[in-house]
């Protein structure tokens, strides 16, 4: 009897993986109830409190922020855009490059929960700044600065910035032999952003300075700290074994 999966098994295993996910994301949804607790106090960090607000509409601040998003777009390259196109999908996979091609889906399943659990935390804590300064996005300042679907939420801050930072500062903690590599990516995560005219540059840095007061309130907390640890365990058990070269 041939005892290796077949093609229908594989495919039936990767067909339950976006509903592991689903899963995993609801235990993260409802931690409390479970009597787990969340990494994040309710609205912290305080984005309005720790954000200046971005430039003022009708500004000469505003008029440079749109200038360099316009000089930005028009600059990029097909590679860029088709990098930015990749990387706005915000999968923790995107890292791969950085990190090494034995970062896949599947094989670190305690560090694959512990990120969804941070995505599910963080949310608010993007969504109320932008939500309180609603800044318009410039490609509804220059139509030609439109380039795919428009976005449903506001500009200022950058999502992608901050969980693109948020993500990066995670990660080195479980591959620091990767750092440079893996901060590198997540600036460009936050750039490619301007690249495609979603947002300006500022929204870019507001992104960056909200990702690290994010992971600084993370790593204060007692629960996270020991997710985070398991996660190093699992990460160093499961790394190929360097051979040695002669």
């Amino acid at each position: 009897m041939n005892l290796k999966s077949s093609s229908p098994t594989r495919a039936f295993q990767r067909s339950l993986y976006p509903l592991l996910r689903a899963f995993i994301l609801l235990l993260c949804v409802s931690a409390p109830l479970l009597g787990g607790e969340a990494y994040l106090a309710p609205h912290q960090p305080d984005g309005v409190a720790l954000l200046p607000p971005p430039p003022a509409p009708d500004s000469a601040e505003q008029a440079a922020d749109l200038a360099s998003a316009r000089a930005v777009f028009k600059a990029r390259t097909p590679a860029e855009q088709a990098r930015a196109e990749t990387d706005s999908s915000l999968s923790l996979f995107n890292f791969a490059p950085a990190i090494g091609l034995s970062f896949q889906p599947g094989k670190f399943p305690k560090m694959e929960t512990l990120f969804q659990c941070v995505k599910t935390n963080i949310s608010d804590v993007i969504n109320i700044p932008k939500d309180h300064w609603k800044r318009s996005r410039p490609y509804e300042l220059d139509k030609e600065l439109l380039l795919g679907k428009p976005e449903s939420s506001f500009s200022y801050p950058s999502g992608h910035s901050t969980r693109g930072t948020m993500q990066a500062l995670l990660l080195v903690e479980l591959f620091p032999e990767k750092r440079e590599a893996i901060l590198e990516f997540g600036r460009t995560i936050g750039w490619d952003r301007v690249l495609v005219g979603k947002h300006f540059p500022t929204d870019v840095y507001a992104g960056r300075v909200l990702g690290q007061a994010i992971v600084r309130e993370l790593m204060a907390n007692p629960s996270f700290q020991r997710d985070l640890a398991e996660a190093k365990s699992e990460v160093q058990e499961r790394q190929p074994v360097a051979v040695p070269s002669r």
